[in-house]
């Protein structure tokens, strides 16, 4: 809590700067591809602020994906999933950018994306 009071301001009684800088409500603004990797335990940013903003992006027709990783947190711990996080960024942007992805760049749907 107090990380966010020196970061942004003290809430309910700055609610509107939250609002003004919530991603959910800059989506209008968005023009590019957006990857989203979510820890199905973030106490910061909860799962459902992800699925939301994913909904949201689908919606504006944006290619986008959400992967959504069991036991996380805010920010991984678990080398696996850093691995496979590392590996699916990777994997987007060589298919966001046209370049033929390593073989380490497991492929994963991306949604909204021309094939």
């Amino acid at each position: 809590k107090q990380l966010y009071d020196g970061l942004v301001g003290k809430y309910p009684e700055d609610k509107q700067l939250y609002d003004e800088r919530a991603p959910i409500n800059a989506v209008d603004s968005l023009s590019c591809p957006v990857l989203l990797l979510q820890g199905d335990e973030d106490k910061i940013v909860p799962p459902n602020q992800a699925e939301l903003m994913h909904a949201a992006l689908l919606k504006k027709g944006l290619p986008c994906a959400l992967k959504m990783y069991q036991g996380e947190q805010h920010g991984f711990r678990k080398a696996e999933n850093i691995e496979d996080a590392l590996n699916s960024e990777l994997f987007f942007f060589s298919r966001v950018f046209g370049i033929e992805p390593t073989p380490d760049a497991a492929p994963f749907d991306i949604d909204n994306m021309p094939a």
